[in-house]
């Protein structure tokens, strides 16, 4: 499970008064926590409160990489933040992320292509978020044969089944489920698959515990790898769990601080 921290962004007020006062320590530190904590990469994302996100975005990104060489995904709507944020990384970068319109997704397949990084494609369109499977396979397989059209090699691409938060759309959660599964299928190389975690427990009164269920459930089906609060704890025990039966870590007793420590 390559597990991709969430909490770098201007959404949270911490982080957003940490922009606007440019305080770096506030940044670091929570990239620290994350990577201790067992974040494989993070997540950087200046926030609807950023009057300047072109400069925010590189600000956030060089202070990361005074205390970390830890890929990061760049997070944002705007193609221009992105490159930004791309021009000043130094280690194979994210993209997160592109919809599967034309217009929105062949630019960040060029960036992708230009800075060597990985790109994020979510199964999503301008006509609105799927309501089953087939629409987002339909969507998966258009993102796919768009990056091979335009030389994005597929094992640089992680495919979104956009998860729904459980409590207002749990006639989908199956299909989001088995989605992950059929993705693998629609080429050779399969592409990756990713989820935004913390979606499936929107406004419920029992986060942790769905996030926690979900993401379970999700790894059996094929899931590569999640964007989440690698600070809750439990929720990256069972992710390194959920690999160890599956056979892709060594059993030892103390596999959970050897993932840790990898």
């Amino acid at each position: 499970m390559f597990i991709i921290g969430e909490l770098i962004n201007g959404m949270y007020k911490d982080i957003a008064k940490a922009i606007q006062a440019k305080d770096k320590s506030v940044i670091q530190r929570r990239a620290l926590e994350q990577i201790e904590a067992g974040a494989d990469a993070l997540d950087v994302n200046c926030g609807p409160a950023s009057k300047d996100p072109v400069n925010d975005i590189q600000w956030l990104i060089n202070s990361i990489q005074e205390v970390t060489a830890k890929p990061i995904a760049v997070d944002s709507g705007r193609p221009q933040v992105i490159e930004a944020g791309l021009k000043v990384l130094k280690n194979k970068a994210i993209i997160n992320s592109a919809t599967a319109d034309e217009e929105k997704l062949e630019p960040l397949i060029a960036l992708a292509i230009k800075y060597n990084a990985r790109l994020i494609g979510l199964t999503i369109s301008k006509k609105g978020i799927p309501q089953n499977k087939d629409q987002r396979l339909e969507l998966a397989a258009l993102i796919i044969a768009s990056a091979q059209g335009k030389g994005l090699p597929v094992e640089d691409l992680y495919l979104d089944p956009i998860v729904m938060p459980v409590n207002v759309a749990q006639p989908q959660m199956k299909d989001i489920l088995e989605s992950l599964r059929e993705f693998k299928i629609i080429s050779d190389p399969a592409p990756k698959t990713v989820v935004g975690l913390s979606n499936v427990s929107q406004g419920t009164c029992q986060r942790s515990l769905v996030n926690r269920t979900f993401l379970i459930m999700a790894v059996a089906c094929g899931l590569d790898a999640a964007i989440l609060d690698p600070l809750d704890k439990e929720l990256v025990d069972s992710a390194i769990t959920s690999d160890l039966i599956l056979n892709k870590h060594i059993y030892c007793d103390s596999f959970l601080d050897a993932y840790r420590k990898k």
